[in-house]
């Protein structure tokens, strides 16, 4: 498909980009629109609350460009790179939102998995109503158009309804370390009964600067399950936002998970819509920041039907000068009532420097609701730290043992067992490098 390049010289935020060729007319329209509005929006201040104890400066667009095709060592570089669980129905790797590898051996033959672009000239009648159609509440409004306007890769799934997907679809979106930008698109829409697991990569090909800049749409109707993971890796000059929103019918299930450990900063904004009775949403997420690398996560839990459930567990684990934020809020509409909705954060801190803010918080309109929120930070236990060097332990894998065990709760929650396996291997192997430093 022939498409119009984005100069290196050219920022992101000067440079209007060209939708590829032969896209639906209604795509390339909306594209151009979220150009206009970014534009026009104004980028987030420090006084705006949805960027307390953070910055927008910190994505750095005048300094960016839209990716170019990377050459042929790159993309068997970052195939080859490629590794993840052992089995899946289907494994899409793209590099600089090129797609470079698509197997889909796995899947039944009823769903559509397809490439972004691809799907969008087969099936635009089913992504028209669907893509990105719920707003960026939580403050990247400007971030989110941006992604609108540049979007050409990523994936689309489309499971009618009483299909079961066995096997996770995974796939990994990777860019050159040399200034540039991608714009990774996820959109999982799961008919009533069906179920699926996606799981979402994100690396850098280099050590440089460059952007990620992804948003996943999620639409679970009736009786669905849908498990979502995305696991960040980028480098640590590179800079990653990730705006996340699930709409969850009735008696469907959402299980949303996120694993931080890259990126200089990085931003992620997980909203799930409670719209149907019975309606059930788990939202996990663990960070281990080090050095000067922040993690910005902003939440919200809407609960507009009655009998809804939502469970928000967030850890962080922070080394050295590293900084985290956190902002979580719970809305219960009028006439949700019998609503079960809880929210926790907790913050491990490796070291006296390091930081972590908690904002949670509550707006409820209903009768006969269970609500909780709260937040805890502090230091590694000297008691446990103790017990476990008095055995013979030494101390930088003793607080390596610690922070494993602190984790371990959130990622006990995910239910399928290859998938919690893999994210504990990729912590597991940034401790290590992190206990080998200490050693």
């Amino acid at each position: 498909m022939p498409e119009t390049l984005t100069p290196p010289e050219s920022s992101l935020a000067q440079t209007a980009p060209a939708p590829p060729s032969g896209l639906p007319f209604w795509f390339t329209e909306r594209a151009t629109a979220a150009w206009h509005t970014f534009q026009s929006l104004p980028t987030p201040g420090p006084k705006d609350e949805n960027w307390r104890y953070s910055s927008a400066g910190r994505i750095p667009l005048d300094s960016l460009h839209a990716a170019l095709p990377a050459n042929e060592q790159q993309e068997a570089a970052a195939d080859e790179a490629s590794i993840g669980l052992q089995e899946a129905a289907a494994r899409f790797v793209f590099l600089n939102d090129r797609l470079v590898r698509a197997d889909r051996h796995g899947l039944p033959f009823q769903i559509v998995c397809e490439p972004f672009l691809d799907a969008l000239e087969k099936h635009g009648d089913l992504i028209s109503p669907v893509l990105m159609q719920q707003p960026a509440e939580l403050g990247s409004e400007k971030f989110a158009a941006l992604h609108l306007a540049h979007v050409k890769a990523g994936l689309i799934l489309w499971v009618p309804k009483d299909v079961v997907v066995e096997q996770p679809i995974e796939v990994f979106h990777w860019v050159t370390a040399d200034h540039s930008a991608i714009f990774p698109h996820t959109l999982i829409f799961a008919g009533e009964n069906a179920s699926v697991t996606v799981i979402d990569h994100y690396r850098t090909l280099g050590d440089g600067p460059c952007l990620s800049g992804a948003v996943a749409d999620i639409v679970a109707n009736a009786g669905s399950r849908v498990t979502y993971a995305h696991c960040q890796e980028l480098g640590e000059q590179a800079t990653g936002y990730h705006l996340s929103t699930a709409t969850v019918e009735k008696d469907a299930r959402v299980l949303s998970f996120q694993a931080q450990l890259g990126a200089a900063f990085s931003r992620t904004e997980n909203i799930s819509h409670l719209r149907g009775a019975g309606s059930h949403s788990d939202m996990l997420s663990v960070a281990m920041p080090i050095g000067n690398q922040i993690v910005d996560q902003r939440t919200l839990q809407h609960h507009a039907a009655p009998h809804s459930f939502s469970d928000l567990l967030y850890k962080n684990a922070l080394y050295d000068t590293s900084r985290t934020v956190f902002s979580g809020l719970i809305t219960v509409d009028e006439g949700a009532h019998y609503t079960d909705a809880y929210q926790t954060c907790r913050n491990l801190l490796n070291s006296a420097e390091a930081e972590a803010n908690s904002m949670p918080g509550l707006e409820i309109n209903a009768d006969q609701v269970k609500c909780s929120h709260g937040s805890t930070s502090g230091p590694v236990s000297e008691e446990e730290l103790f017990y476990l060097k008095a055995r013979g332990i030494p101390d930088a894998a003793a607080r390596k043992l610690i922070v494993q065990g602190f984790l371990e709760g959130t990622l006990s929650r995910l239910d399928h067992a290859p998938l919690r396996a893999l994210i504990e291997q990729r912590i597991e192997e940034k401790l290590s490098r992190l206990c080998v430093t200490a050693d």
